[in-house]
């Protein structure tokens, strides 16, 4: 009676589950087996668009392309989001203090991420303010061309976009960490770095791996940022299925995004191999 019961209560959120997330999935997988021509649809079941796309070398190039995105905007986001939570947690004394700074670095989910990415077009433009500054105190002589419309812009939005996916998990792990064991290791002899990479590091782990998967599936994932802060002068795979879109190739865009489905749950399971987050839910 106890399982019928229990079965009974966990019915309504795997029917939700299976309706908004198994069900749109499975349809993505039938759909990528479909022809089409450039006015329709044809129901099928043919190989071409994986054949397509394993043969290109455009696609390939998109892949690895996104792929660098991800992990550099990864390195990036973990290192600054690392040491925004240490300065948070174990900095900062005051729980007033800490509160008000912590709900400070969530401010970027307070506004529209289309509008944050616009708001560096004129810092980083060509006469924009950054290059006007680096000008007027005689660092350089030309405008830097680089600094928008290239990767680096693209690595920059996506890294203050993103930035807080990582500051708040691993701040929350750092928050249960025993201050004892810091005081033991200090006591043991342990200076500020060995006492990091001993004991801080290995208890942040859940969090960092938390942030982790946050930011690697929402950069895989991305196409406005790249369409934008770009210019049009990359690729993602996000913006590669976009464009198939809005061309009506349907299916060629569900093989891509099976295809990047795979690939995004690859690295899920490499960082839950390492890490088990299961400490932190």
């Amino acid at each position: 009676m106890g399982k019928v019961t229990a079965y009974l209560q966990a019915a309504p959120l795997a029917a939700i589950l299976a309706f908004f997330l198994f069900v749109p999935i499975v349809m993505l997988v039938v759909v990528s087996f479909f022809d089409y021509d450039s006015v329709m649809i044809i129901p099928d079941f043919v190989w071409t668009n994986y054949q397509e796309l394993i043969a290109s070398p455009v696609t390939w190039k998109t892949y690895l392309k996104t792929v660098w995105f991800a992990g550099l905007v990864w390195v990036v986001t973990l290192f600054i989001g690392f040491w925004v939570a240490y300065f948070l947690a174990f900095i900062v004394q005051s729980p007033g203090l800490r509160m008000l700074l912590f709900i400070l670095t969530t401010i970027p989910f307070w506004t529209s991420n289309l509008i944050r990415m616009i708001a560096w077009v004129p810092f980083l433009g060509r006469n924009g303010l950054m290059n006007n500054a680096l000008i007027g105190m005689g660092i350089i002589k030309e405008p830097l061309e680089f600094l928008l419309f290239s990767d680096f812009a693209v690595v920059l939005a996506f890294v203050h976009l993103l930035t807080v996916f990582m500051v708040v998990p691993i701040f929350n792990t750092m928050m249960r960490i025993d201050r004892r064991l810091i005081e033991a290791a200090v006591d043991a002899g342990a200076g500020f770095w060995r006492t990091l990479w001993f004991v801080v590091i290995p208890l942040s782990k859940p969090g960092i791996a938390i942030g982790s998967i946050f930011v690697t599936v929402l950069v895989m994932g991305d196409f406005a940022t790249v369409r934008l802060m770009s210019g049009g002068q990359s690729a993602s795979v996000g913006l590669m299925i976009s464009n198939q879109i809005g061309l009506l190739q349907y299916p060629a865009a569900a093989a891509n995004a099976v295809v990047l489905l795979a690939i995004v749950l690859l690295m899920v399971a490499a960082i839950l191999r390492v890490v088990d987050i299961r400490k932190e839910l």
